[in-house]
């Protein structure tokens, strides 16, 4: 029997061992891809992205070939240039919407790195997990501290 959701659903795919310019685009082909199904078919469109973090690897190794002078923590200089470039894209339309959920790996769970702070400061709530309250058993290892939401309305929760 055919899955109906298959036919739901399409895929791109960038594997770690090709060129860093086609890994690089991976992520903004399923982006063109998701604003087809949103503005011609006129659908509203999950996007999933696993992982954002492999979009800013691959763009600092195109800015090395292209002899580029890194900036912060070894970043290639147009690091919020390319994640705006991408990030600004998931939005809705009179047509549809995207939706994007991303995975997004933390150098060293650093939340101040450069490729992490860059990538947050585009989305609407992130969800961080913490290796400490995973040693501790404690699942779903969600840190409520260091994960937010700009939706989250003091209403309903307080302000505290």
């Amino acid at each position: 029997e055919e899955n109906i959701a298959l036919s739901k659903v399409a895929s791109v795919y960038g594997q770690m061992n090709e060129p860093p310019g086609a890994r690089m685009r991976v992520g903004l082909t399923a982006l063109t891809m998701a604003e087809y199904f949103r503005d011609v078919n006129e659908q509203d469109v999950l996007l999933f992205i696993d992982n954002i973090f492999r979009f800013v690897q691959a763009g600092s190794e195109v800015s090395a070939l292209l002899g580029r002078m890194p900036s912060a923590v070894g970043y290639q200089p147009t690091l919020s240039t390319e994640m705006g470039s991408l990030q600004e894209r998931i939005t809705s339309t009179k047509e549809g919407s995207i939706t994007s959920i991303q995975a997004v790996y933390v150098p060293a769970d650093d939340l101040t790195d450069p490729a992490p702070a860059t990538t947050f400061a585009h989305l609407d709530a992130t969800t961080v997990l913490s290796r400490g309250l995973a040693a501790k058993g404690i699942y779903p290892a969600v840190d409520p501290l260091d994960s937010t939401s700009t939706m989250l309305q003091p209403r309903y929760v307080g302000e505290e």
